[in-house]
């Protein structure tokens, strides 16, 4: 018997995002940059489109002031964030999210770095509203073949269930074509990476290993009458599965199947909802895999409202945290609901994202969303809340998040449905105290989310070069330079002439001033080019020679 403290509410869920929904407008004006080209091309991209194609969303938003425009890269519409705090003790590293939205888009959707200023590092623009990207993050790729590790970019891209627009699978599983991508300092495709057994890639996982292996997630429906459960005779069940596979060839290597272990019984989604879903039901929601360093598996159940300690070598489950048999009982704010992205902590603790809310039954208390990182009591089976963190003003998200451990001891929350991300100094706060400890805060614009948030550090060599603009103003030129990805720039040095072959500096050092940086000239040109310089003032590369407009 799991013995909880518990207050009284009941907040109404409005499942949304990438555990929930998805989006589904073409966007025609979304053209990959440089960032996206011809290099791309030729190595093997996948999910490109989305499945099934849709355009029962309003086109998205692409300009006004919380959308990003650049004269330099007329293709990219980043969303901009609004930056509400910005306290000295941040971890060094850029931020990165996936933006996307359940309802009309503020900007392109796919995988954006900003940095703490709000500016954008690097976008990677996706074709379609009804695409997304998920769990986008730098890790370490090891190639059997080299020494060390290299640092790359990875994320999943696919489109995600819609219902009622689709009703073929629960909300927010990933439809059919999707996969995960791997790049590398120079922004050039790696790998993609598939699921294996007739499975679906899932968004809600993806980690490299020191072995050169990948875990993940991967997700299909299993035909199975659901009356036992309270419902459909023809259904099925949406099972999940731990898959690893070889980077190098592909091969599976590893697989642990939820069905084979869990019981759909002690699920907290109602059976009775796959009548939204064509019959099929999502009782296991997986939605964080890591591994502990014996060689267990950490698992986070959302639907189960449990956290499960599985043996990799065996396949057996050596505890369950929460859910209808959990192995432990709570202590005061420990309890959790609808929990995300479940980590191994040193000294027999985990963290996760407690989402808190929503739709729960009667008698259980309902939460603010926050961080929360537990002590858990082997010998006694107690778990204790260690620290928390909450946010101020106090969000409610039904789905999605994370809690990232920075290297400095500070925490970054990533808000999930609710379109915040934050970090906060190690101590953390309490409930109703959320602007103790908050050293950043900002806000996506109108319903834009993402899945995850992230602080790492990363260097961005583009294999691309920068891009130019200019245009006339008045006698003389404003030039426009930006290099999408690169994170060595730090001036800007403007050439101009009156024919391509004729070119002479014309501005020396110009600081850079965000993604795109203006220089102004009282040279007429009408050709022009710019050049990337470094920290110690060496020319990093040109850009391609570029003609005056009007």
């Amino acid at each position: 018997m799991v013995t909880r403290e518990r207050r009284t509410g009941r907040r109404t869920r409005r499942t949304v995002g990438a555990c929930t929904l998805a989006v589904g407008c073409v966007v025609a004006s979304c053209v990959p940059s440089a960032a996206s080209s011809s290099q791309e091309s030729a190595s093997g991209l996948c999910a490109t489109s989305p499945f099934p194609p849709s355009e029962s969303t309003p086109p998205p938003i692409l300009s006004g002031r919380d959308v990003w425009s650049f004269v330099s890269e007329p293709g990219l519409h980043p969303t901009r964030v609004k930056v509400l705090a910005n306290r000295p003790g941040t971890a060094r590293g850029d931020i990165f999210v996936a933006p996307f939205s359940a309802d009309q888009m503020v900007g392109q959707t796919g995988a954006l770095i900003n940095d703490n200023a709000g500016n954008p590092v690097w976008f990677r623009p996706l074709p379609s509203t009804n695409l997304q990207n998920a769990d986008f993050k730098v890790q370490t790729y090891y190639d059997k073949h080299r020494r060390g590790g290299q640092p790359v970019l990875t994320w999943w891209q696919g489109t995600l269930a819609l219902p009622p627009a689709y009703t073929n699978l629960p909300a927010g599983a990933p439809e059919p074509g999707g996969c995960y991508y791997i790049y590398d300092t120079h922004y050039r495709l790696l790998k993609t990476v598939f699921a294996h057994h007739g499975y679906y890639p899932d968004e809600h996982e993806f980690t490299l290993t020191r072995r050169g292996t990948a875990l993940f997630l991967a997700s299909k429906p299993v035909p199975m009458d659901l009356t036992p459960y309270g419902g459909p005779e023809d259904g099925a069940i949406l099972n999940s599965e731990v898959q690893e596979v070889d980077l190098a060839t592909g091969r599976l290597l590893y697989s642990w199947n939820a069905l084979d272990h869990i019981d759909p019984a002690d699920s907290e989604e109602p059976a009775s909802n796959a009548s939204s879903s064509d019959g099929v039901w999502d009782p296991f929601h997986v939605n964080s895999i890591d591994e502990g360093p014996d060689g267990q598996l950490l698992l986070s159940f959302r639907n189960m409202w449990a956290i499960y300690g599985i043996s990799k070598s065996s396949g057996k489950i050596r505890w369950q945290l929460g859910g209808k048999k959990s192995d432990f009982t709570f202590g005061p704010n420990a309890d959790f609901y609808w929990q995300h992205d479940a980590r191994f902590r040193p000294g027999n603790r985990i963290s996760m994202f407690d989402d808190g809310c929503c739709e729960l039954p009667d008698g259980e208390p309902e939460q603010q969303s926050h961080g929360l990182i537990l002590n858990l009591d082997f010998n006694n089976r107690r778990a204790t809340a260690a620290k928390t963190y909450y946010h101020e003003p106090p969000l409610y998200s039904p789905t999605q998040g994370n809690t990232q451990a920075l290297p400095n001891g500070n925490e970054f929350i990533g808000w999930g449905q609710s379109p915040y991300y934050s970090e906060y100094a190690g101590a953390g706060n309490t409930e109703g105290n959320g602007s103790q400890n908050l050293l950043y805060d900002a806000k996506l614009p109108g319903n834009n989310i993402s899945y995850r948030a992230f602080r790492n550090e990363w260097i961005g060599t583009p294999y691309y070069p920068p891009r130019a603009a200019a245009r006339a103003d008045g006698q003389g030129s404003v030039v426009f330079a930006s290099w999408n990805g690169s994170t060595l720039t730090r001036a800007w040095q403007v050439l101009a002439g009156p024919d391509a072959d004729s070119l002479a500096v014309v501005a020396k050092h110009a600081e850079r001033s965000g993604f795109e940086t203006a220089v102004r000239t009282d040279n007429p040109g009408p050709y022009f080019q710019v050049r990337a310089l470094d920290a110690a003032g060496k020319v990093l590369r040109a850009s391609h020679i570029v003609k005056l407009s009007s």
